[in-house]
C-alpha cells in the first residue's frame, strides 16, 4: 500500500507538473474553439450564408468591435465611479473577451423561436464568425496591455492580422478544399463524418506543437 500510494503520488505530481507546462490560452483558443466552431457551423445552410455575406461580415466585424468598445468604456467608468483604479486596457480586453457571442448557445435559444429564415441566418452567422474577429481583437489588446504601446506599434497590430485573420482563413480555405474533395469522391456517411473530424483535427495541428513545445 505504501509502495502504490508513494507511485501514485508520483505519478500525479509528474501529471500536474506537465499540464501546468500547456498553455491553456492556445488549447482554449486553438483547440476547443475550433470543436465549437464546427459544431455551430453543422446546420448552417451556405446558400443562406451567401445570400446574408455582408451584413453577417458587418455585424462580426463592426459589430465586435464596437461591443469591444462600449463594454471597455462602460466598465472603465463604472469601476471608476466606485474608485477602483483599473487601466482602461484591461477594461477594454474584458470587453473583447464578452463580447463575441456562443454559437451553440444562440442556436439553442434560435430553435425556441419562430423568426424567419433570413434573421436565423444573421444572427447564427454573425454568431460564428464574431469569435475570430474577437480572438484578434482580444490578442491585440492583450499584446499591448503586456508589451506597450511603444513595444507593439502599428506595424506589429498589422502582422498580428496577417497571422491570426488572414493565416486562419488560408489555412481553413486549404483544409476545406481538401476536405471537400474527399467527401465529393465517395458516398459513406460513416466516412463523411470522420473526414469532417479529421478536418477540424487538422486544423488544430498548427497549435499543439507550440502548445506542449516546453513538454
Amino acid at each position: 500500500m505504501i509502495v502504490t500510494g508513494y507511485f501514485s503520488s508520483g505519478f500525479t505530481e509528474m501529471i500536474r507538473e506537465k499540464l501546468a507546462l500547456i498553455d491553456f490560452s492556445e488549447f482554449l483558443l486553438g483547440i476547443l474553439l475550433s470543436f465549437l466552431l464546427f459544431a455551430g457551423s453543422l446546420h448552417i445552410s451556405i446558400p443562406e450564408l451567401k445570400k446574408s455575406a455582408k451584413s453577417i461580415i458587418s455585424f462580426a466585424t463592426i459589430g465586435t468591435l464596437i461591443s469591444t468598445l462600449v463594454v471597455g468604456y462602460s466598465l472603465f467608468y463604472l469601476l471608476s465611479a466606485f474608485h477602483q483604479n483599473i487601466l482602461l486596457i484591461y477594461c477594454l480586453l474584458f470587453g473583447a473577451l464578452i463580447s463575441p457571442t456562443d454559437p451553440i448557445a444562440v442556436m439553442g435559444i434560435l430553435k425556441k423561436t419562430n423568426l424567419s429564415k433570413n434573421i436565423e441566418t444573421n444572427i447564427v452567422g454573425e454568431s460564428l464568425f464574431n469569435d475570430g474577429i474577437g480572438v484578434v481583437i482580444f490578442v491585440t489588446i492583450l499584446k499591448i496591455a503586456t508589451l506597450g504601446l511603444q513595444n507593439f506599434g502599428p506595424a506589429d497590430i498589422g502582422m498580428l492580422f496577417i497571422h491570426e485573420a488572414i493565416g486562419g482563413i488560408i489555412i481553413g480555405l486549404i483544409i476545406g478544399f481538401i476536405g471537400y474533395k474527399l467527401m465529393k469522391s465517395i458516398d459513406h456517411f460513416q466516412t463523411e463524418i470522420l473526414i469532417s473530424l479529421a478536418m477540424v483535427m487538422g486544423a488544430t495541428a498548427f497549435v499543439i506543437p507550440s502548445m506542449f513545445q516546453d513538454l
